[in-house]
């Protein structure tokens, strides 16, 4: 383990613990010899310990008094974990033989270059496995608050296997620095789960630092498999954090252009959609999400 730095694998379970089964499972076909384990529970409602310690004794399991979310959870892990870098990295993803070297490769970029800030590897779909889901990402539109990963559902024949700066990390797998997280800080609590970790990659490089997409490894993701895609609680949470960082990150003129567009067109149509559909949960979960930026927590923007 010479000249190795310490990798602090960092993962969440929230009433998941066969799925966090299988990503530790998986994790043990790497060959990276240096890292540790840390498994935040986010207060489950069944105790995950005794079954993780059963069959992997060396996972370190902190278990939280209630759910801190995405954002609580990870923070909480890298406060917890002794490693030179942390890489936060979904429960509901897994890696083959193939990708074994994934930490050597996510290492890799912050040793040649001191402005890494965060590394993410290409990152197909699970039960697609051709498929990508990332390679690197685009600009946030200024004006309606989206954006896209690049390559997302195209089929991957290495169109994209060029590595280098992108503009956000994905949040299923980041690698950082302690050094970074010291200069810039942890996600921003507030978000809770989405576009957390836009709001960090922005902050990342508005420090100084880069956001690079590694193309040599990767790994497989079970997408939305913790909330699904169409809850409720998916419509307050990715509605209210995507004005949220908009408000943070958007200058004036684009903030205003926002809020025309969200106003006049976003906000009428899904309205109008929920009611069709005869989603009133999802209806009052967008209202709320929308009510809460008239009175924001202090400090939440």
């Amino acid at each position: 383990m010479e000249n190795k730095p310490l990798v602090s694998i960092i993962a969440l379970n929230f009433n998941q613990t066969p799925i966090t089964m299988d990503f530790l499972k998986s994790m043990e076909l790497l060959t990276y010899p240096n890292y540790e384990i840390v498994v935040v529970d986010n207060a489950s409602k069944v105790d995950p310990t005794p079954e993780i310690k059963e069959k992997y004794p060396r996972v370190r399991v902190v278990r939280t008094a209630q759910n801190l979310g995405f954002t609580g959870g990870h923070n909480l892990g890298m406060r917890e974990a002794k490693g030179e870098y942390f890489f936060n990295v979904n429960n509901d993803t897994e890696i083959t033989a193939d990708c074994a070297d994934l930490i050597e490769h996510l290492v890799e970029p912050f040793l040649a270059d001191p402005k890494v800030g965060a590394v993410s590897p290409k990152v197909r779909y699970f039960f697609h496995p051709d498929i990508l889901e990332y390679a690197g990402h685009n600009p946030i539109n200024p004006f309606t608050g989206r954006g896209n990963a690049v390559g997302t559902h195209e089929v991957d024949r290495g169109q994209h296997d060029k590595s280098g700066p992108t503009h956000f990390a994905h949040g299923a797998a980041m690698m950082v620095s302690r050094k970074l997280v010291e200069a810039v800080g942890m996600f921003h609590d507030p978000f809770f789960i989405y576009y957390e970790e836009m709001d960090w990659s922005s902050r990342i490089i508005k420090a100084g630092y880069q956001i690079y997409y590694q193309h040599k490894t990767m790994l497989f993701h079970k997408s939305s498999m913790t909330m699904g895609k169409d809850s409720a609680f998916r419509a307050f949470y990715f509605t209210r954090n995507r004005i949220l960082y908009m408000r943070r990150h958007a200058n004036g003129f684009q903030f205003m252009a926002f809020m025309l567009f969200f106003a006049f067109l976003v906000a009428p149509k899904t309205l109008a959609t929920y009611l069709v559909k005869g989603q009133s949960e999802h209806l009052r979960s967008f209202i709320r999400a929308i009510k809460w930026h008239f009175a924001p927590p202090a400090g939440a923007v």
